[in-house]
Parts: C-alpha cells; sequence; structure tokens
C-alpha cells in the first residue's frame, strides 16, 4: 500500500513539474504577446523553467513584451532596458491599487518626446517567469504612456538579460 502511494506522489510531482511552466506558456501565447518558456517543446521549457530562465519573443513592432504579476496583478509590459525604472501606466496602477492626486505628478526626467512627469513609487512585488523582486522602485506615469515599461529597477536584480535574435532570455542565475 505504502508503495502505490509513493508511486503515485512520484507521478502528480512529476506531472506538476511539466506542466505548471507549459499552463503558463499557454496562457501567454494565447493571449498573443509573444512570451514562451525558452524552447518549443514542453520539456525544454520545463527545464528553462527549473533553470530560472524565461523566454520573450520579439513582437512585429520589434519590441519584447512580459507578462508580469505587480502586487498580485497581471500587468503586460513592454521591456525597456534603458529605463531607469517601471513606469506603469495610469490604468494600470489603479488596477495595482495605487493611487495618487494631480499635486502627486513631478518632474521625473527627460524623455524622447520631452519632458517627463509622473508619481514616484515602491512596488510590494513584481514577478516574471518565477523571478520574483520586493520592494522595486517605480513611477505612475499618469498620462502619456501607452504600455507600461520593465526598466532597470527590476531588469538589474534579476541574473541577466541577453538578446539573441529574436529572443530575450531573462536569467535569475
Amino acid at each position: 500500500m505504502l508503495g502505490r502511494t509513493l508511486i503515485f506522489a512520484a507521478a502528480v510531482f512529476g506531472f506538476v513539474a511539466l506542466v505548471v511552466p507549459m499552463s503558463d506558456e499557454e496562457a501567454d501565447d494565447a493571449a498573443g504577446d509573444g512570451l514562451t518558456q525558452a524552447g518549443a517543446s514542453g520539456a525544454s521549457a520545463s527545464a528553462d523553467w527549473f533553470a530560472g530562465d524565461h523566454t520573450l519573443r520579439r513582437q512585429s513592432d520589434g519590441h519584447f513584451y512580459a507578462s508580469a504579476t505587480i502586487d498580485g496583478v497581471p500587468v503586460r509590459m513592454m521591456v525597456d532596458t534603458g529605463a531607469s525604472v517601471i513606469a506603469l501606466t495610469g490604468s494600470d496602477a489603479s488596477a495595482i491599487g495605487l493611487y495618487w492626486d494631480d499635486d502627486d505628478v513631478t518632474h521625473i526626467g527627460q524623455g524622447a518626446n520631452g519632458a517627463v512627469f509622473g508619481v514616484p513609487t515602491r512596488l510590494d512585488e513584481v514577478e516574471i517567469g518565477g523571478m520574483t523582486r520586493r520592494d522595486v522602485s517605480a513611477v505612475i506615469i499618469p498620462e502619456g504612456l501607452g504600455v507600461s515599461l520593465l526598466g532597470q529597477s527590476y531588469l538589474s536584480q534579476i541574473g541577466a538579460v541577453e538578446i539573441a535574435d529574436d529572443r530575450m532570455i531573462m536569467s535569475s542565475r
């Protein structure tokens, strides 16, 4: 009887280890944001997940997008390696539960199109592909930002970010 229980437990563990990472991949691909665990097969996706890698595919607009979970809320973000911090759209910030007054908005820097105004904040938790970082600097850009940006306040805390061809590999090693 104990032998059957151990075999069943091992089978469940093996199933979870292989299927959970594939479920993330399938959900991301169904959303159309081009996310995948590296590799085409479930086995390689699972191996990358265990290794701490998360691979993003370049989209037709030339950018990489990540499905992040910020303070428990899913947020689609464009990876911007030139951004100093995470920049949240006003609508994403509201969805996360962040609020601000117009009086809080201040000049935070210069962008390609001129002065950038926003509200500095900190995020309790940011998770992408199993890589969770806590107490991450961010700014809320109430107006004028089309998509939230994943900047260096998160990227510099993970092990490495590599771009090869049309893939960006984020690694926690």
